[in-house]
């Protein structure tokens, strides 16, 4: 096996793997498959932790990990995909944030993690075992990868701004804030 060969073989795992996971979240959000919720139960939980409205924002984080690990794991507009995959992760992270780093206590280590290699993905490339190869890089040309950072970056800022903001309100407004972190209780964001 040549060290190409071998490189490849590596970015196929990462993309599979990855790719895998953030297609499954998502189906879990918009199909309630895997012991998801749903777009009504994830909508409904969405709403509780400040993403509003909840529905939509379900939907929005479902199609960004499910359309998004598909495409990464197939290889096909891989910074396109990558950045879908860094957005939503982002989104999670800002919810478990609070809790620290750390899983076990709530924290962001595993969105944090997706997101990294998801975007650690888009910039270095699907290898020659890819739709992206197979087609040329038709749709995975050097300049999409800042392209699509930049576009997944403003999204999730005035997405995650605007969470921020909702929370900020309710407490100061006397209302409830909506709760931090998973609890077992709560889907996965």
């Amino acid at each position: 096996m040549t060290r190409t060969d071998r490189r490849d073989l590596g970015l196929l795992l990462l993309r599979l793997g990855t790719g895998g996971v953030l297609a499954a979240h998502g189906a879990q959000k918009l199909f309630g498959w895997f012991g998801g919720g749903g777009i009504e139960g994830t909508g409904q939980f969405m709403e509780s932790i400040g993403y509003a409205p909840g529905r939509a924002s379900a939907t929005a984080a479902g199609l960004a990990e499910a359309g998004g690990g598909t495409l990464l794991a197939l290889g096909l507009a891989t910074p396109a995909a990558g950045a879908a995959g860094v957005g939503a992760m982002a989104g999670a992270a800002a919810v478990h944030a609070p809790n620290g780093f750390f899983n076990q206590s709530g924290g962001y280590e595993y969105a944090a993690s997706l997101g990294l290699t998801a975007a650690g993905l888009a910039v270095t490339g699907p290898g020659r075992y890819s739709l992206d190869h197979l087609l040329g890089h038709s749709v995975n040309r050097g300049w999409m990868v800042p392209a699509a950072f930049a576009a997944v970056g403003a999204a999730t800022a005035l997405v995650v701004g605007a969470r921020v903001r909702r929370m900020r309100e309710a407490e100061e407004g006397g209302h409830e804030q909506p709760p931090e972190g998973r609890t077992e209780q709560q889907p996965e964001v």
